[in-house]
């Protein structure tokens, strides 16, 4: 297997955003109407419109080009890229450690759009991966596990947090804030289980009560190259322009780490300070593995108020996922924690489109509103990378991510309820905008496929981002727009 050729590559896929046949196509036109299928919009057929996903070939997914100069690099990338895509037993497989509680089965299972590494595929949605893959383990193996009613085959990956503790009487919610993951599945009942026999969170209570929020993958194309902007860098574009952010009512922060008090990056509220910490949290708290950062079984937030797991769901030693002391080959002594983050820290950043969609013209209008709005000063274009010792791929590098690593306050709108680090109930980072593209579903809890509606939820009472949008609604043509919706979706 040669460096770049890891990720999945369709060639071509004819007309798959567009569901009707273009003999209808005279019919559809004489009502002005557009109907495409998910991850587009129905609209006008004179006004802006999301594009939809871009098709014609997948754009990422590939290591860095750099790791041919590095001798054993693509190595640990190759071993990483294996184990991410690793199913998970609870005992007596090749891979142990799976549960008690679980959300999925692998690493690539979550993130898999367009490429290995990506957000939440679609079997509908080019490059025509597959269904929701929660929809496809609930089950497995003999597991007693319902299929909650937010997990559907052509939505997106979640995960579901809730914002309350129910009270002593378990009819409400009482005024303690939970805000943990309760993990949708549990082991009970599978053929590797043995007598663990605990039972799922009680979602549909929690719905009716209005008490959960939800959170989708997000893409690790790049990751390295966020892992390694300094911090210089942050604060200096931090202070940069701060008359026009001020201006617009921008005043992002960043987010810190409890131990150290530096600025963490990754994650929804951008809560995880490096790619170790952040694929040992997804290890034990999406899969329930136990790895050298995260070395207890995870019970749910409120059965640990309870006393925790009982003991006969405690099945393995801890941790499930260690160094391997005895690995013959110096790939294997890493644990699966070292080589996830191993893979992300050297996937390459997604590669834009400069012709597709709308042609060369319109996405260079489009880039240019952007700025002219506003959304720069949040989703900044690039930051410079420091001096790296993995690879010169990571080195003093241009890191085309369309984001300030900050937290933003999104308002009521957008907000979920939960703090993480110093990031409060409607602070979220700004989403890194690169791969938006081939993305599906947007924002943080996947709310929506269409593109538009994403921009226009940024608006509510108390968002930062109320004037930028302002400014796309009023001060925009409908060519300007669709000229933004076409920048945005060729990167």
């Amino acid at each position: 297997m040669s460096p770049g050729v890891l990720a999945r590559v369709v060639e071509k896929s004819q007309f798959a955003p567009v569901r009707k046949s273009i003999v209808v196509g005279a019919f559809l036109l004489a009502l002005c109407f557009v109907s495409v299928t998910l991850g587009q919009v129905s609209s006008s057929a004179v006004g802006p419109h999301d594009p939809g996903v871009r098709t014609g070939a997948v754009n990422a997914g590939q290591s860095l080009a750099s790791l041919t100069q590095t001798p054993g690099a693509y190595d640990f990338f190759a071993d990483g890229f294996q184990r991410f895509q690793a199913i998970e037993s609870v005992q007596g497989g090749a891979n142990n450690g799976l549960g008690p509680r679980f959300n999925s089965n692998q690493c690539s299972s979550c993130h898999s759009q367009p490429a290995i590494g990506g957000s939440s595929p679609s079997a509908t949605v080019f490059p025509f991966i597959g269904p929701n893959p929660e929809t496809l383990v609930y089950a497995l193996d003999g597991a007693q596990n319902t299929l909650p009613s937010f997990i559907t085959p052509n939505g997106p990956v979640r995960e579901a947090r809730f914002k309350f503790f129910l009270n002593s009487s378990g009819s409400g919610l009482s005024n303690t804030p939970d805000g943990g993951v309760h993990d949708l599945f549990v082991i009970s009942g599978r053929s590797d289980a043995g007598s663990c026999a605990i039972k799922q969170p009680n979602f549909a209570q929690n719905l009716a009560l209005q008490n959960v929020i939800y959170r989708i993958p997000t893409p690790t194309f790049g990751a390295g190259l966020i892992e390694n902007i300094a911090e210089e860098t942050i604060y200096a574009n931090m202070q940069a322009n701060a008359q026009q952010k001020q201006n617009l009512g921008i005043s992002g922060t960043p987010n810190r780490d409890g131990n150290d008090g530096m600025i963490t990056r990754f994650g929804w509220k951008a809560q995880n300070k490096s790619l170790e910490i952040f694929a040992g949290e997804a290890y034990n708290v999406e899969m329930g593995i136990t790895n050298e950062l995260f070395q207890n079984e995870r019970s749910s937030p409120d059965e640990a108020l309870a006393g925790g797991l009982p003991a006969n769901c405690r099945i393995n030693p801890t941790p499930e996922d260690a160094t391997n002391m005895n690995a013959t080959q110096y790939v294997g002594v890493p644990s699966d924690v070292v080589e996830f983050a191993m893979f992300m820290r050297l996937l390459a950043p997604p590669t834009p489109s400069t012709t597709v969609p709308g042609g060369a013209a319109s996405i260079a209008d489009g880039s240019r509103v952007f700025n002219s709005i506003g959304c720069a000063m949040c989703h900044t274009p690039t930051l410079q990378t420091a001096p790296s010792a993995f690879t010169p791929g990571l080195s003093q590098a241009s890191a085309n991510l369309f984001s300030d690593l900050l937290v933003h306050h999104m308002g009521t709108n957008l907000a979920d309820g939960v703090s993480q680090g110093s990031a409060g109930p409607d602070q979220f980072r700004s989403a890194p905008l690169w791969g938006l593209g081939q993305r599906i579903f947007f924002l943080h809890d996947g709310r929506t496929t269409n593109l538009l509606d994403a921009i226009q939820e940024h608006a509510s009472q108390g968002s930062e981002a109320n004037t930028v949008i302002n400014n796309f609604n009023k001060q925009l043509t409908p060519q300007q727009q669709q000229d933004l919706l076409n920048f945005l979706r060729s990167l």
